[in-house]
């Protein structure tokens, strides 16, 4: 009897790909992973390096290096291939290199027969993820990016270390960009079921003036403040993508803040940007539509214009956005 074996590629060996290879490796998460590089010696020496690690793992996992035309029967392609800012750059910076290098990539991996599913990390994300999107010619439930997973979670770590309570007790998104102009919908974070806002007001004497405009600040910066200190930031993105992939295969129905092309949710159109989404073995089973309050709709709208601004410099200049 022929076993269904869980297949999935990362596309780009570098720090991000290679954590998120060990995430996956030592998770379990599937059969058979497929390290590929324009770089093939990097490849060959990750794949190796993993495979080595096995005897201490829960379940066996085959690691090899491949390339483009092994893409036929994954069923998942992680891609982290793309340059990382520079100092005094943001992500949006990079788009013209990674969308050069989407347009070289993609067609050779649709090519081999692919029909799964797009996990984009490389940034800007969302641009990227749609950039994915039209040259891959899949529906959009199956190409999705990181988009604000890890921001949520930055997120939440620093309300638990404000509040003293474990991060996983805290329901709530960054949305957006995943980038500067992101926020934070505040009106639906809560601790343990209860609406954060509401903890403010009841605790004011113990947390005092909490400046939530400057938590967001923070969570956007960290990310900087990380590659200021060593380089780039890769075990948290890294444990981002096997997560997500880790929810698709199992068909989890978790809800994740994502890069998602909209195509009517929160009157948007012919977009990717960060919102939460229910993860299945399809991809994006459905975009939670969360009722933002008046002030939360004007970032979204304000983010979103960013995005499209920079969409314009690689020729979606005739994409427009729906209004309700």
């Amino acid at each position: 009897m022929g076993k269904h074996v869980r297949k999935v590629a990362i596309i780009g060996t570098g720090l991000v790909g290679s954590s998120a290879a060990y995430s996956i490796v030592n998770q379990g998460i599937c059969d058979e992973l497929l390290m590929v590089d324009i770089n093939s010696e990097r490849a060959i020496g990750e794949s190796l390096d993993l495979s080595h690690c096995i005897d201490f793992t829960p379940s066996r996992t085959k690691v090899h290096a491949g390339s483009y035309k092994d893409m036929g029967d994954v069923e998942v392609i992680i891609i982290t291939a793309g340059p990382p800012p520079k100092p005094g750059q943001t992500r949006l910076d990079t788009l013209g290199i990674g969308a050069k290098i989407m347009g070289e990539m993609i067609p050779q991996i649709m090519a081999s027969g692919f029909n799964g599913i797009f996990l984009i990390a490389s940034n800007p994300v969302d641009i990227i993820t749609y950039h994915v999107w039209k040259l891959s010619g899949l529906p959009r439930n199956r190409v999705i990016g990181t988009g604000t997973s890890l921001d949520s979670s930055r997120l939440k770590t620093y309300l638990s270390e404000m509040l003293s309570v474990d991060p996983r007790s805290i329901h709530g998104y960054t949305m957006g960009e995943h980038g500067d102009s992101q926020f934070a919908a505040w009106s639906h974070v809560t601790v343990g079921g209860k609406p954060f806002c509401q903890i403010l007001e009841e605790h004011k004497d113990e947390l005092g003036e909490v400046d939530l405009d400057q938590i967001v600040e923070d969570v956007k910066k960290v990310g900087f403040e990380i590659l200021k200190r060593k380089g780039t930031t890769y075990y948290g993105i890294g444990n981002a993508l096997a997560f997500i992939t880790k929810s698709i295969f199992n068909d989890d129905h978790s809800i994740i803040a994502l890069s998602c092309i909209l195509d009517g949710e929160y009157g948007e159109t012919n977009l990717c940007t960060g919102v939460p989404a229910i993860i299945t073995r399809e991809g994006v089973k459905e975009v939670v539509e969360l009722n933002l309050s008046e002030d939360e709709q004007l970032k979204f709208a304000k983010s979103n214009a960013v995005l499209r601004e920079y969409m314009d410099s690689i020729g979606y200049t005739s994409e427009v956005s729906v209004t309700r």
